[in-house]
């Protein structure tokens, strides 16, 4: 049953959060860092960052690395953290410049692709872990991605979710050739273009920010979400008080908003700066090589009201460049692990069955080329 905006507004909040799944404590792990080396592309010279994560179950044989998108944090992987803890050492990170994890001066350029796969050997390294699975959403599938592509020493698989894999095979897009095509990219022509004008919208009210994005199939935005050029948050103009985020609890909305509000917004629009975007487009195409032969598990949900992912897939041909792909689709908008948590974990858990954990990542690259 689809709810509409207005009867939603009305709903109790002990409904919004995720009925049955296993409950998620984000308080309960301890946050830990540790220093990586960054590169500031404005000043030329490097810097030191720090990357906040958890590392749980250290003693498992079998590692996975968790990867965010956009807004969000290392805590939005509670369901699976859940599920897979008793078996899988998990390092979960907040990604440069979100929560706790710090980012050079500098957004526009020094936040490619690459530079944030080099914050993943970072945390691996400092905590010892010579091989992983990288496990991303949105965005930070696109990281995964990237990272198994560049360092197949580290990553023998990765799960990319809701978002496919966006390669760097044809001529570079910016925002607005995106947005040409899927409309519901608009927003991200704003971000390219006025990043401080947005930053100050979405630092205006962290909370409401916050709620304003993190929607399901059931609690949908108002009209026109999405569609502008000019502003991120308009079409919530005439919605007095946005309702909570439909899969968290209390607790976890304001653990969110709490680590949220140590650096807000200023340093998390690197994902749609045109240096950044064009900088890993432009040394990827240096280095020439788009295919990942890894294993790979794309999981894309059916209603995301952002784009038609299963369609960008195929239009891409992401599968010509993945030898070994999986895909999965599932219900859901753009936050399937949160919103039908047990149907993906149950789809992530069938997939993770199937590999084989033993072998390092040289003895993979070798197999791969008998």
């Amino acid at each position: 049953m689809h709810i509409h905006w207005s009867t939603y507004l009305a709903l109790p909040f002990s409904l919004s959060f995720v009925a049955g799944a296993v409950a998620f404590n984000p308080r309960a792990y301890t946050i830990q860092s540790t220093t990586c080396r960054a590169v500031d592309r404005v000043l030329k010279e490097e810097v030191n960052i720090t990357i906040d994560y958890v590392d749980i179950n250290p003693t498992a044989e079998k590692s996975i690395i968790m990867v965010h998108g956009w807004p969000s944090l290392w805590s939005s992987w509670g369901y699976q953290i859940e599920e897979f803890k008793d078996e899988y050492r998990i390092i979960a990170i907040d990604v440069r410049g979100f929560g706790g994890s710090t980012h050079p001066a500098d957004v526009q350029l020094s936040s490619t692709l690459a530079d944030i796969t080099g914050d993943l050997a970072c945390v691996l390294e400092h905590v010892g872990i010579q091989s992983a699975i990288c496990l991303g959403h949105d965005w930070g599938a696109e990281v995964c991605y990237e990272a198994a592509r560049r360092r197949p020493d580290i990553f023998y698989a990765l799960v990319g979710v809701t978002v496919p894999y966006l390669h760097a095979a044809g001529p570079f897009a910016d925002s607005a050739q995106l947005a040409a095509v899927m409309p519901k990219l608009a927003y991200q022509v704003f971000f390219e273009n006025h990043t401080t004008e947005a930053v100050a919208e979405l630092n205006k009210d962290i909370k409401r920010s916050l709620r304003a994005t993190l929607r399901t199939v059931n609690s949908t935005p108002p009209d026109g979400f999405l569609t502008s050029t000019s502003t991120y948050l308009g079409a919530y103009d005439n919605v007095t008080e946005i309702p909570p985020i439909p899969f968290f609890t209390s607790a976890d909305e304001n653990y969110f908003v709490e680590r949220f509000s140590k650096q807000k917004f200023d340093h998390t629009l690197i994902f749609y700066t045109r240096g950044n975007r064009y900088g890993t487009w432009q040394s990827t195409q240096a280095q020439g090589n788009y295919t990942i032969p890894q294993p790979v598990l794309s999981v894309l949900p059916l209603n995301d009201p952002v784009a038609d992912w299963v369609f960008a897939a195929n239009y891409l041909k992401s599968a010509a460049f993945l030898p070994q792909l999986t895909t999965k689709t599932m219900e859901g908008a753009h936050w399937p692990h949160l919103e039908h948590p047990q149907v993906f974990n149950e789809i992530l858990r069938a997939w993770l069955e199937t590999l084989d954990h033993s072998l390092t990542p040289a003895q993979r690259v070798f197999a791969d080329e008998l």
